[in-house]
């Protein structure tokens, strides 16, 4: 729904909140459903109204639990019967300046008074989050805090020893130092968020004084969107490239009449260093493993000749897919979907064009568009969308770009074999597959949340779920990483399975699109057989819960040999195998020894 997109019409948003509710509910998503508590230093009511109508857009149907009014520690550290029966599966706690309780209470306190004073209320956020983790074991979101309006004393209240600017400051870096080292714990960026809005337009008396809502009204669908972007990427729904327009989008120009000389890219002129400055803005979305297309009416030579310029940032080896021709600009970005194997839903389209913008979102509903009408609008309106919201970054992450250009010469190399299986040897493919090792559980983490596809029951696992799993003697936990001769594609699969006896539950089984139809399925399931053997187990039971997506696993386990013993109505089915016959599977998978795998 294009209206919940940034930027929105806030006031709009709150006086059409019932009517938005409903047509999203009624317009025939499969939403994932998630049990959101909301744990509050000040009033809630607003926000959760706005925070469901964005979840809900984002493909995420929330259930809310709320706790009274300032009850966010006591429902945190004593427990409640009422929270542990909603058994959550993400928190937020939401916190605001009004509830830090241990400001400076005058200028001529000492500064070991106020490390003291600081300490102290650290210690009692860390007290909250540390009780939520042990008890509920999921996410949480914690706001940091926003700067007051009024300053006594001026600037000097932001780097005096006991001005409340300059204790907010300080309390924001020990919340992001703890932060980064505490697993599952986010932080919602509310300092950062103020500032844009405006202090003067997040603060407002009337409403504390009446109803203690901690900010203004008219900001709360800011905050709640903000919020909105931070759980939709715990749950995997970030977008994923970044599809370009190249003339007046990353130059100033035409390229085709002006040629190379004449485009605008560079310090020599305003509007070149704008250019520079964007192309410098976007290439950084690569480095956290967002991917760049380009998707251009132009020649290729042209395009190319482009991006070659001297003082671009970006350069053609920075782009998994260049489409610069004279097709519709929508038909590009389906082929470019389909080449790179990715839903529609992963791509933002940027262009200067409205008209261009206007044919994409009629065509393709599901691709979000950014229209350039100058560079720092368009720069703002991707960073406040939300659309690469981090909340972690693995060294997959980083890699993905070149793993996706990568699969673009092995797509490549396919056509020149007739043998499939040729093929496939060719790749010299080779695979490490182990036990959930510390360093991989992110990675793991990433993909349980953001696998749809190839994902027989698509359950969705927390960071320290998979810890706690991987830890388990009653689990068999494995990830598989393949290589081949064009380069790593870091961890792509992974199974966990439960004992009981001698038989074995498998509660996941998943797989990365980028490397389907390469076999790695038939070497995890030899692994798996083979460690379940070890356990003295006899049969697999193997699960398929249809879901919008996965249709294209419906009859997996049919290949692996497995017998179906019951199909549902809805699409789901229950399988089995007995291993005791098993021969292994994978034929053209090399398989590496572990201690001479050369892991990072």
């Amino acid at each position: 729904m294009r209206e919940l997109n940034f930027p929105f019409d806030g006031k709009d948003i709150i006086r059409r909140r019932l009517a938005l509710k409903k047509a999203l509910l009624s317009d025939g998503t499969v939403r994932v459903k998630k049990k959101v508590a909301v744990l509050g230093g000040s009033t809630t009511n607003h926000i959760v109204s706005a925070l469901e109508l964005f979840l809900l857009n984002f493909g995420i149907e929330p259930e809310f639990y709320q706790s009274e009014y300032n009850k966010f520690y006591e429902d945190a550290v004593f427990g409640n019967p009422e929270l542990d029966s909603f058994c959550p599966d993400i928190i937020y706690i939401h916190t605001t300046s009004r509830n830090l309780t241990l400001l400076p209470e005058s200028p001529a306190e000492k500064p070991e008074s106020v490390q003291q004073r600081l300490d102290e209320q650290f210690g009692i956020f860390r007290q909250v989050w540390e009780s939520l983790i042990q008890r509920y074991s999921c996410p949480i979101i914690q706001n940091n805090f926003e700067q007051p309006l009024f300053r006594r004393t001026g600037s000097y209240d932001g780097w005096s020893t006991a001005g409340h600017g300059a204790f907010i400051d300080r309390m924001n870096v020990m919340f992001s130092d703890y932060a980064r080292n505490a697993h599952g714990l986010y932080i919602h960026d509310i300092n950062y968020l103020s500032a844009v809005c405006g202090l003067s337009n997040w603060h407002d008396a009337e409403a504390w004084y009446l109803y203690k809502y901690a900010m203004s009204t008219a900001v709360i669908p800011d905050l709640a969107y903000s919020l909105a972007c931070i759980i939709k990427s715990i749950y995997g729904k970030n977008h994923k490239v970044i599809e370009l327009d190249l003339d007046n989008t990353l130059w100033g120009g035409v390229i085709g009449d002006d040629g190379q000389e004449g485009i605008e890219i560079g310090p020599e002129t305003a509007v070149g260093q704008a250019y520079e400055e964007f192309q410098s803005f976007i290439k950084g979305y690569k480095d956290y493993g967002v991917l760049l297309a380009v998707c251009s009416k132009n020649e290729k030579e042209n395009a190319l000749l482009g991006l070659q310029h001297p003082s671009s940032v970006l350069s053609p080896s920075d782009f998994v897919s260049i489409k610069a021709n004279w097709e519709p600009k929508d038909r590009n970005i389906a082929e470019a979907a389909d080449e790179l194997s990715l839903g529609l839903d992963s791509f933002v389209f940027v262009d200067d064009n409205p008209a261009e913008c206007a044919i994409v979102e009629g065509q393709l509903p599901m691709v979000q568009t950014v229209n350039l009408s100058n560079v720092h609008d368009a720069m703002y309106k991707l960073s406040r969308g939300g659309y690469f919201e981090v909340t972690s970054v693995s060294e997959d992450d980083m890699r993905r770009s070149e793993m996706y250009k990568a699969n673009a010469q092995r797509a490549a190399q396919r056509k020149e074999f007739e043998s499939y299986e040729d093929y496939l040897l060719s790749l010299d493919m080779n695979a490490v597959i182990c036990g959930f090792k510390p360093i991989y559980i992110q990675r793991i983490t990433q993909l349980t949340n953001k696998s749809n596809q190839f994902n027989l029951t698509t359950k969705r696992y927390t960071e320290n779920e998979i810890h706690e799993v991987s830890l388990s003697p009653d689990h068999i936990c494995l990830c598989g990483r393949l290589l081949d001769k064009f380069g790593d594609n870091g961890i792509v699969s992974v199974v966990i399975g439960k004992c009981r006896g001698e038989e074995l539950d498998i509660e996941l089984w998943l797989m990365s699109c980028r490397v389907l139809k390469r076999d790695m399925e038939l070497a995890m399931l030899d692994e798996l057989v083979r460690l379940a053997r070890e356990r003295g187990i006899s049969r697999l039971n193997g699960f398929y819960y249809k879901t919008l997506k996965n249709h294209l696993v419906s009859e997996l386990y049919g290949t692996f040999g497995f017998t179906c013993d019951s199909t549902a109505e809805n699409g789901d089915s229950v399988w089995h195998l007995d291993i005791g016959n098993y021969e292994n599977k994978n034929k053209v998978i090399k398989i590496r020894d572990k201690e001479n795998s050369n892991e990072q």
